[in-house]
C-alpha cells in the first residue's frame, strides 16, 4: 500500500478511523472525510502516529447533503491526482424520521445516496489509478429488507431498523450494479459486513432506542479494529485484485439475501438514484 491514496468516509471514529490507522501503518496516504472538524483533526493525529512518514489530511463534509458531497468531491479533485481506494463507510441510524435539506429521508440520503453520488463524482480520480478499488460498507442488517420504490423515503411508514436495513440492502444492490457497469475497466467494487462494532454508531439517538443500542454494543460489540479487518483486506490484499461485485464477511465472499441479488432491482435503484441527484 506504499503511497497509495485511500479515501475513507466516516473516518473520525469507529471502524472508519481504525481502517485509516491500519492502512497508514501499511504505508498508504489517507484522506479522511467526516462531519466534525475537531474530531477530524484528532483523527489525523492518530493516523499520522501510525507511521513515520504518514501524512493524513481531513476534509469536512456532511455527506447526507448533496451540496456537501459535491463540494468535498470538488476539493478532492483539485487536491489529488488519483484515488487508489475509496472506502464508503459513513453511515448512521435514526430512531425518528429526519429529512435533509434536499427533502430526502436522512438514512437513505447518508447510507446510500452519499455512496452513490460521491463515487460518481470521484470517478475520474478512480480511473486515473492503475487499479482502483471501491469498498462499500454494508451490513447483515440487509437480510429481511425489501425496497419499496413507491416509498423510498419512508414517508408512509418509518422505523429505524427498517430504514437502516433498506439502506444496507441498497449498498449491496448498488455495488453489484456498479461492478457490472465496471466490467472491462481497471476499477473493482465490493461490499462487506463489518460485524456489530462497539463504536459511536447510534450515539446520536438520545432516547430509549439509543440507550438500548448502546447497551448492546457494550455487551456484544466487537472492537473497531476487528470490524475494520475485512475493509483493510479488500483494500490491500492481492488475491482480491480482480474480484468485483461481491459481498464479504470475515474476509470471505458470502451470498447476500435473494433480494440483494436481484439484478432488475439493482438496475432500477441505479436509475432512481440518478434521478434523485440529477445525473
Amino acid at each position: 500500500m506504499n503511497h497509495k491514496i485511500c479515501v475513507v468516509t466516516g473516518a473520525t471514529s469507529g471502524i472508519g478511523l481504525a481502517t485509516a490507522m491500519l492502512l497508514a501503518a501499511k504505508g498508504a496516504q489517507l484522506v479522511l472525510v467526516g462531519r466534525d472538524e475537531e474530531r477530524g483533526q484528532a483523527a489525523v493525529a492518530k493516523v499520522n502516529a501510525c507511521a513515520k512518514d504518514a501524512t493524513a489530511q481531513f476534509y469536512r463534509a456532511d455527506l447526507s447533503r448533496f451540496a456537501e458531497v459535491k463540494r468535498v468531491a470538488a476539493e478532492l479533485r483539485t487536491s489529488w491526482p488519483k484515488i487508489d481506494v475509496l472506502i464508503n463507510n459513513a453511515g448512521a441510524i435514526y430512531s425518528r424520521r429526519e429529512v435533509t435539506a434536499d427533502g430526502l429521508e436522512r438514512t437513505f440520503a447518508l447510507n446510500h445516496l452519499a455512496y452513490f453520488s460521491l463515487t460518481h463524482l470521484l470517478h475520474d480520480l478512480l480511473v486515473a489509478s492503475p487499479q482502483a478499488r471501491v469498498i462499500n460498507v454494508a451490513s447483515e442488517a440487509h437480510r429481511g429488507a425489501e425496497l419499496d420504490f413507491d416509498d423510498l423515503q419512508s414517508s408512509l411508514s418509518y422505523s429505524a431498523r427498517k430504514a437502516y436495513g433498506r439502506s444496507k440492502l441498497c449498498n449491496i444492490l448498488y455495488t453489484r450494479e456498479f461492478a457490472r457497469r465496471l466490467e472491462g475497466t481497471s476499477i473493482t467494487a465490493n461490499c462487506l459486513h463489518p460485524g456489530f462494532v462497539a463504536s459511536r454508531f447510534g450515539d446520536n439517538n438520545n432516547d430509549l432506542f439509543g440507550y438500548a443500542l448502546s447497551a448492546a454494543k457494550h455487551l456484544v460489540g466487537i472492537p473497531p479494529k476487528q470490524g475494520a479487518a475485512t475493509i483493510v483486506y479488500l483494500a490491500s490484499a492481492p488475491e482480491v485484485r480482480d474480484q468485483s461485485g461481491l459481498y464479504f464477511i470475515n474476509g470471505s465472499p458470502t451470498n447476500p439475501s435473494q433480494r440483494a441479488q436481484d439484478q432488475s432491482t439493482a438496475r432500477r435503484l441505479w436509475d432512481e438514484s440518478c434521478r434523485l441527484i440529477g445525473i
